[in-house]
């Protein structure tokens, strides 16, 4: 299981106090890393570092990733408890409410967009200056299925993942020769407290288009997120991985 080395490596998982973030951070102190949590919520990235913390090495920031004081200050901070920062996983994000598009609110539409997609453009505006002057970091960005083909009743979700595949795939162009990797994952249906936001019948529906017949879990995910962080994967860029039980189907 831990043959994925990051030993020595700094690494910031965004959201890390519960499901998938948890899952990551939890595979990389596993495979040597140092982890410093950002998450807005204080209660649980206090119990999630408790736990992680019998694992190996971390460290917390409460954040609002939607503001870039906020994320100026926690890289301050993590870099000056770890010595720098070598990994971002911007895994921070809302399902946000399901509905049509006609009947989304706009206050709904932006609050979905600003957390998932320029949330992630913060962070990664934040570290990737900072990796670029160190001349090594891996960039992991969590899109989704949904950015790929669009969810009925999800268009925020949707179209804020989109765009995160679309600023993967700038950055990684412009980090081509820096020795910062800047890649995205695009999950199908994942088993994760998230799914709480949604419907029982969207649940169903995701599954349903599925041909594995099931949800993934937080530790597939991960697995793929620590490779995709490692020195192995030294030859991708701007690319899209997916982990979608067969869904996708480019």
């Amino acid at each position: 299981m831990n043959e994925i080395d990051l030993a020595a490596r700094n690494a910031v998982v965004t959201g890390g106090a519960r499901g998938i973030g948890y899952a990551i951070a939890e595979r990389m102190l596993q495979s040597g890393a140092r982890v410093a949590l950002w998450d807005r919520d204080t209660g649980t990235l206090a119990e999630a570092a408790a736990r992680l913390g019998n694992v190996g090495q971390v460290t917390t920031a409460a954040i609002d990733i939607t503001d870039s004081d906020s994320v100026r200050t926690a890289a301050e901070s993590t870099v000056a408890e770890l010595g720098g920062i070598d990994i971002l996983v911007n895994n921070a994000g809302v399902a946000g409410d399901n509905a049509t598009v006609w009947e989304t609110p706009v206050e709904e539409w932006r609050r979905v967009v600003e957390i998932d997609l320029t949330g992630t453009f913060i962070c990664c505006r934040e570290i990737a200056a900072r990796m670029i002057a160190a001349g090594y970091g891996r960039i992991v960005n969590i899109a989704s299925i949904a950015g790929k083909e669009g969810n009925p009743n999800a268009a925020h979700y949707s179209a804020a993942k989109a765009g995160v595949i679309g600023l993967t795939k700038s950055l990684g162009k412009e980090l081509a020769e820096t020795g910062v990797t800047c890649n995205c994952i695009t999950p199908a249906v994942i088993e994760t407290p998230i799914l709480e936001q949604v419907t029982d019948a969207f649940k169903q529906y995701m599954v349903s288009r599925i041909p594995m017949a099931r949800m993934g879990s937080p530790d597939e995910v991960a697995a793929l997120v620590a490779w995709l962080a490692s020195e192995d994967s030294s030859f991708s860029t701007g690319a899209v991985f997916d982990i979608s039980g067969g869904r996708a189907t480019y």
